[in-house]
């Protein structure tokens, strides 16, 4: 489009990230990142990503923070109906969640309710690409696949290291053995998120 603008973030809680800071990588991969994909951008202002009022400054789930801070508790209708999209309309547009899939959101719902409110194509499921990360990476997607929701699960193995022999054996044990794509690089998963032209 005109503007440059493919790509926009919202985040239903906390302060504002870029894309830097929500999808990591090393350092290569963000000035990669920069180079080839300039008309990936987010939102200019704070307030854009997120909403002045669900910004907060404990380490908690949102609802939690919002209880420990004296805020009104709120729902995942509340979430859904302040997303707000630029205009003209994103190429692509990223809500990310926080804690994970099955921590709370609202007072009335985690991560899976609002994938059943949102009806997203997609869902990016980020994970340790270190130990551990197998276990977590099935829990997950047998959590998101009970969920009432046609989006397609992706995984990304958050700070892959191809010199790590644990990092390289979990990526390849996770695509063997799942029936879910599995990426290690930021520039790769900008290249699969990137809308076809035409």
């Amino acid at each position: 489009d005109g503007t440059g603008r493919r790509l926009h973030l919202f985040q239903p809680h906390d302060a504002a990230l870029d894309l830097r800071d929500c999808l990591l990588g090393d350092d290569d991969d963000v000035a990669r990142l920069e180079t080839t994909h300039k008309d990936a951008r987010v939102g200019e202002e704070p307030t854009e990503v997120c909403p002045r009022d669900r910004w907060y400054t404990l380490a908690m789930a949102p609802p939690m923070a919002a209880d420990a801070l004296g805020r009104p508790p709120f729902t995942v209708a509340d979430l859904v109906a302040e997303l707000r999209w630029p205009s003209p309309a994103p190429a692509v547009g990223l809500v990310e969640t926080v804690g994970g899939l099955r921590s709370p959101h609202a007072a009335d719902g985690d991560g899976i309710t609002l994938v059943e409110e949102l009806q997203p194509d997609v869902v990016l499921l980020v994970a340790d690409a270190g130990l551990g990360t197998i276990n977590g990476v099935r829990l997950s997607l047998e959590a998101l696949d009970a969920g009432s929701h046609v989006a397609t699960p992706l995984v990304l193995l958050n700070r892959f290291d191809p010199a790590s022999e644990i990092d390289r054996c979990n990526r390849d044990w996770l695509g063997a053995h799942l029936d879910v794509e599995v990426l290690s690089s930021l520039p790769g998963l900008v290249a699969r998120l990137r809308p076809s032209r035409g």
